[in-house]
C-alpha cells in the first residue's frame, strides 16, 4: 500500500514515514500543502496522512480542491481538538481525524480502517481458498498454518486480496507498493510474485498475459 504524509513538522514527517515502512508501506512526503496538493492529485495513493494547518494551503483547501477529483481515503491529522474543527473536517471529506499527540499503533489501524471501508471491505479477514489474509494484524495464514512473509510480499498479497477477482496491471502493483524514489524499471515484482507463490502455491496468483495479475 502506498501512503502519502503532508506534514510540515520535520520530526514528525520523519518519524511517521519510518513508522509506515516498517510496517511495509511505500512512503511519499510532502512539508507544505502545494506540494502535497499536486502529490494528491498526480498519483493514485491508497491513503492520505494529512496536516490540517500546513504552510501554502491549509488542509481544508487540499481537501476541497482534492474531493473534485480524486476519493482518496484522508486521515487528518492536528492539534487542534474543538468540535468544529473536527466536523469541518469531516464535512469537508476527510475519513477520519486523529487529534495530536497519538499513539502509532492506533494511526496504523485508523489507517488500516480507512484503507479497508475505502475497498468496500466489511471483514478484516480476507479468504482466497485456502489463504486467509488478516488486515488487523497484517498475517496470513495457508490452511490455517501461519506463513511467514516480507512487509512488501504481504503488502503485495494485501494490495491483490482487496481486488479479488479482478485483474490488477504490473503498473497499478508499481504504483501501489513501491514510492516515488523506487524504480518501476526493476524486477522487483516479478522477484516478489515468485516468492509468494513458493510460500502460498503456485497457483495462488495467477498471470494474465498481456494484462497482470490476479487471485480468487
Amino acid at each position: 500500500m502506498r501512503v502519502l504524509i503532508i506534514e510540515d513538522e520535520p520530526d514528525l514527517l520523519k518519524s511517521l514515514a519510518r513508522g509506515l515502512r516498517d510496517e511495509g508501506y511505500a512512503v511519499d512526503s510532502s512539508d507544505n500543502g502545494e506540494d502535497g496538493l499536486f502529490n494528491a492529485q498526480s498519483n493514485d495513493y491508497d491513503a492520505i496522512l494529512m496536516d490540517v494547518m500546513l504552510p501554502k494551503l491549509d488542509g481544508w483547501q487540499i481537501l476541497e480542491k482534492l474531493r473534485k477529483t480524486k476519493k482518496t481515503p484522508v486521515l487528518m491529522l492536528t492539534a487542534r481538538d474543538q468540535t468544529k474543527d473536527r466536523v469541518r473536517g469531516l464535512d469537508s471529506g476527510a475519513d477520519d481525524y486523529l487529534i495530536k499527540p497519538f499513539n502509532l499503533e492506533e494511526l496504523l489501524a485508523r489507517l488500516r480502517a480507512i484503507i479497508r471501508r475505502s475497498a468496500n471491505q466489511t471483514s478484516n479477514i480476507l479468504t482466497i481458498g485456502d489463504v486467509a489474509v488478516n488486515l488487523a494484524s497484517r498475517t496470513i495464514t495457508h490452511n490455517k498454518t501461519p506463513i511467514e512473509l516480507t512487509a512488501r510480499e504481504y503488502s503485495l498479497v494485501e494490495f491483490l486480496a482487496l481486488h479479488k477477482g479482478e485483474v490488477v496491471t504490473r503498473t497499478q502493483l508499481y504504483e501501489h507498493l513501491f514510492d516515488e524514489n523506487e524504480s518501476s524499471l526493476s524486477n522487483l515484482l516479478d522477484v516478489h510474485v515468485s516468492k509468494i507463490r513458493k510460500k502460498l502455491g503456485s497457483e495462488f496468483i495467477a498471470t494474465r498475459r498481456g494484462h497482470g495479475y490476479c487471485v480468487g
